[in-house]
This record gives C-alpha cells, sequence and structure tokens, in this order.
C-alpha cells in the first residue's frame, strides 16, 4: 500500500477532499472542540493583547499531525482581527524568500509557518532577529564590496507548528514566548467533531456510528473526517441512508481501520520489528529501511500513537513491542523480559 493511500497518514488528502475538508474547518474558540487547556490559555493571552493594544506574542503548537495546529493558527489570527498568512519550512529555501513573505505583513499579521523544523539553518538564523526585534540586516554584494542593509520590519505574530518541538533548535524555540501542546482527542471529543463534520456534509449518522468511528480515528480529528466520508461512501453504495454501528464497522474493517485504529501500515510496523528482530530493541533507521519510510515519516505519524496506545516503547537501546502489542496482533508474548 503506498504512503499515498493511507487513509490515516497526514497527507493522504487530494485536492477535492482538501477544499472539503477546509469547510470543516471551525472559525472561534467556540466552535472548536478540544484542545481545552490550549484553547482556554490562548483565549487569555489574546485578551490581554488587545486590553493592551499589542501584537500576541509569537507561538508555537507542537504534537501529532492531524489534531488542529492550523486551524488553531486561523482561529488565533481571527480572534485577533488581523489577516494571516501560511508558509511552510521547506518552501523558504533563502533569506530572500522570508523577507518577501514578511514584507507582504500588515501591523498586527500573523504569519504561519507550518513545519517550522525543517526550514533551512540559514533562514532560522535570519528570523531570530526578525522575532525578537522586528528587524533583518540584508547582506547585499560580495567580497570586500559587500555591506549589511538594517531592514526594519512591522510588528507581527510569529506562529510556527511542528511535530515535535525537540526538532527545534534551543535559539529558535526560545524566541517564542507562548508554546502549546496539542494532545491526542478523547472517543468523546470525537464524537463530537465527527457528528459536526456529518452536519456540514449532511451526512446522517447516529450516536452509535459516531462512536465507533471515533474509536477508531486515533485520537485525531482529521482522520476521524476522512473516515467519515468513506463510510458515507460505503454507505451510499449499500443503499443505507443512515450510518450506523454496523455500516461503520463493517466499512472500518473492510478499510482496515481496526478497533484501536491502527491501519495495515501500523500492523506491518509491530509484525515486522516481531517477525524479524523478536520485537526488538530496534533502531528507527532500522524500522524506517525494512518498511520502506522516510525515519521522519515513523517518528511523526507512526510511532506517537503506537507509544500513546502502549502498543510500542522506546529504551536506551532501541524500539520495543510491548506486551500489549503483542496481543494485539495475536502473537504470543515471550518469556524472557523485555
Amino acid at each position: 500500500m503506498d504512503n499515498n493511500d493511507r487513509l490515516t497518514d497526514a497527507d493522504a488528502l487530494n485536492e477535492k477532499e482538501d477544499m472539503s475538508e477546509k469547510s470543516l474547518r471551525p472559525q472561534t474558540f467556540d466552535d472548536y472542540l478540544g484542545q481545552e487547556k490550549a484553547k482556554h490559555e490562548l483565549d487569555v493571552y489574546i485578551r490581554a493583547a488587545k486590553q493592551r493594544k499589542q501584537t500576541l506574542d509569537h507561538v508555537l503548537l507542537y504534537g501529532p499531525p492531524g489534531l488542529g495546529k492550523t486551524t488553531l493558527a486561523m482561529i488565533i489570527a481571527n480572534e485577533m482581527g488581523v489577516n494571516i498568512h501560511t508558509t511552510t519550512g521547506p518552501s523558504i529555501e533563502k533569506s530572500g524568500d522570508l523577507v518577501a513573505v514578511l514584507d507582504e505583513l500588515s501591523p498586527g499579521d500573523v504569519l504561519f509557518i507550518d513545519e517550522i523544523h525543517r526550514m533551512p539553518k540559514a533562514v532560522e538564523e535570519v528570523l531570530y532577529s526578525a522575532m525578537e526585534d522586528f528587524y533583518i540586516d540584508i547582506i547585499v554584494g560580495q567580497g570586500t564590496e559587500s555591506r549589511s542593509l538594517h531592514h526594519q520590519l512591522v510588528p507581527y505574530t510569529l506562529i510556527g507548528a511542528t511535530t515535535t518541538s525537540g526538532k527545534l533548535s534551543a535559539p529558535l524555540r526560545d524566541r517564542f514566548g507562548i508554546v502549546e501542546h496539542m494532545e491526542y482527542y478523547s472517543e468523546a471529543e470525537l464524537s463530537k467533531i465527527v457528528f459536526r463534520s456529518a452536519d456540514v456534509l449532511n451526512i446522517k449518522i447516529d450516536e452509535d456510528g459516531a462512536h465507533e468511528l471515533a474509536r477508531r480515528s486515533r485520537g485525531t480529528p482529521r482522520i476521524a473526517n476522512r473516515l467519515l466520508k468513506r463510510v458515507r461512501d460505503f454507505a451510499q453504495v449499500g443503499n443505507k441512508d443512515k450510518i450506523d454501528y454496523e455500516i461503520a464497522k463493517s466499512a472500518l474493517n473492510q478499510l482496515q481501520v481496526d478497533d484501536a485504529g491502527l491501519d495495515s501500515l501500523d500492523r506491518r510496523i509491530l509484525k515486522m520489528m516481531i517477525d524479524l528482530y523478536g520485537g526488538g530493541p530496534l533502531g528507527i533507521k532500522v524500522i524506517a529501511a525494512n518498511i520502506g519510510e522516510d525515519q521522519e515519516t515513523i517518528e511523526s505519524v507512526y510511532e506517537p500513537y503506537l507509544m500513546q496506545m502502549g502498543f510500542l516503547k522506546r529504551t536506551a537501546r532501541g524500539r520495543i513491542v510491548t506486551k500489549k502489542g503483542y496481543e494485539h496482533l495475536g502473537y504470543p508474548y515471550p518469556e524472557e523480559e523485555k
């Protein structure tokens, strides 16, 4: 199964679905379900900044893909009453690209940089003064004729998003005044999100159907919304006018999403570790090479949920499949201690 076909992968949306997903995004904190701690704290910071008539301090949002970092950034801009400009770390290849992006901002605007940890080091260093003092020193010319130009910027708020804050350098991480960790969602929160999305998409679903979808959505709203659309397709082809428990269960089984939310690639990781390496310990590079995925994808997409569910654990020697992981796959757990 190709990574681009993976239902639970953060990059698996086609263009049509991407546009549809945008319509599901809440616009205010009142509409945004879950992440109560981050939402409450951000609401306080935003109200305080507005009372002082200042820009909001720079914000770092980190956590696994699909938990609502982009949506939260858009809500912050809406609540501040300013425009948001979005880009990604990999797309800012040189300092000139960064200057061009920053020059588009009006006073108080939000600049959202997704995957900020993937920004080139040279660009990151230019960003330091742009964040702290709202200026950039640009070097023009070469050799003995080179000189530095002081380029002043308007006050703005940078919102950076990353799958793990540990991938950011300490100097960059320290320049964010507000740091919020995005948590996996509970089944109850995901059920509410499924109901809300079903209403937006004009899909009929009952409580049991919504709960079954929530239960298998890996604690992630993006995945819940994607699975809702696919289950809708099965219901439609089966001439069912409403998604109930049986339809949801049957469709998700056919999609190879199991009771714990694991798909075929998640199970492949665990099975490979058990069948080829006795369950570990195993280094991340070896895992990546065996399943044909890059290391960063495993660390940001697969591993966090497998660890959250207790199927995988990290040790000083490497990754190990737990007894719970063995049992989930129906494997006998070896007697020797892992």
